[in-house]
């Protein structure tokens, strides 16, 4: 049966430490030159209905390493739910390629492309969740903090949207302490703070200092996502006091690492000298993009891969 990779929910524990694993190996063997070709001959389509830099790169560049070719396809090559339906768009696809990754607004247009689609597909973003983000900060942690993330506090400040939403599956899984600091208007959806209740993850609150104190990850978002630009000056009045900024900053661990999804508004959710600053890991989240989805196209289609990581790739 195939599999898709929707959210971090549908994963085990295990699945995620060896998808975790697998990316480290692909990283580090890359890195001394080694290559991969676990993809040869294979082909993605990558659907764009919103624009991105990292997730087009890192996934052309990845099925480049891995021995395969991807192809681009805009918003207006496809004109999904206007020029055709999901149905037919991933049924036609299905024919031609091996792996569909689709970068969306609606999740449920992921989650029907998966269903009618009889090749596996990748949740690129979407409003809900952004599973391929979460597992390259997930790397970031793992090569600072080690594969034990259960001591660990992360605060994360900002509107409780997909990278909220998907922090919450990750505490989940790997154990550590979340906080979500966002203004009152701006939480979670309801489903999400039931289950960081039920499972006792963390805590969410509307106090930014509160949630940043002596945490070791301090991790913010866009308070204008892409969709939301008509709210965008209320945000900033709402979001004002959520500044990741040196003052803030003070509160966490002294050895706090600062991570952000980007792209970045700067002065706004986050200052200049911060997001540039020696507490940054920014650009080791953005490369890891590339290391993490390498390693999930390949446990779709090569799944028994993940079961050899701790031996030779």
């Amino acid at each position: 049966m195939k599999r898709d990779f929707l959210d971090l929910a549908s994963l085990t524990p295990d699945e995620l430490h060896g998808l975790l694993a697998l990316a480290a190996r692909l990283k580090a063997e890359t890195k001394i030159g080694l290559e991969h070709p676990h993809l040869r001959g294979k082909t993605l389509a990558m659907v764009f209905q919103k624009p991105s830099l990292r997730t087009r790169i890192t996934f052309e560049t990845g099925m480049a390493q891995l021995g395969g070719h991807a192809i681009y396809l805009a918003p207006n090559d496809i004109g999904i739910g206007e020029r055709e339906s999901v149905k037919d768009v991933a049924r036609n696809l299905s024919r031609c390629v091996d792996l569909i990754m689709i970068r969306t607004f609606a999740h449920q247009t992921a989650v029907e492309m998966a269903h009618e689609s009889s090749v596996p597909v990748i949740n690129g973003l979407s409003d809900l969740l952004h599973p391929c983000q979460l597992l390259a900060d997930l790397l970031t942690m793992r090569e600072r903090y080690g594969k034990d993330m259960r001591k660990l506090r992360v605060a994360f400040l900002g509107d409780g949207f997909n990278m909220a939403q998907s922090w919450i599956e990750a505490a989940a899984l790997a154990g550590f302490e979340l906080r979500i600091g966002c203004p009152a208007g701006y939480e979670p959806q309801k489903n999400y703070l039931d289950r960081m209740r039920r499972e006792e993850i963390g805590v969410i609150t509307d106090n930014p200092a509160d949630a940043i104190k002596d945490a070791d990850v301090v991790y913010t978002d866009t308070w204008t996502s892409m969709g939301q630009e008509k709210e965008a000056a209320k945000r900033r009045r709402d979001f004002k006091e959520f500044q990741i900024n040196k003052t803030l900053l003070k509160r966490a661990s002294r050895d706090a690492v600062v991570m952000h999804c980007l792209p970045a508004h700067r002065g706004e959710e986050i200052t200049d000298d911060v997001i540039d600053g020696p507490q940054s890991v920014v650009l080791d989240q953005a490369e890891n993009r590339l290391h993490a989805q390498k390693a999930v196209m390949v446990w779709l289609l090569k799944p028994e891969i993940l079961s050899l990581v701790s031996g030779s790739l």
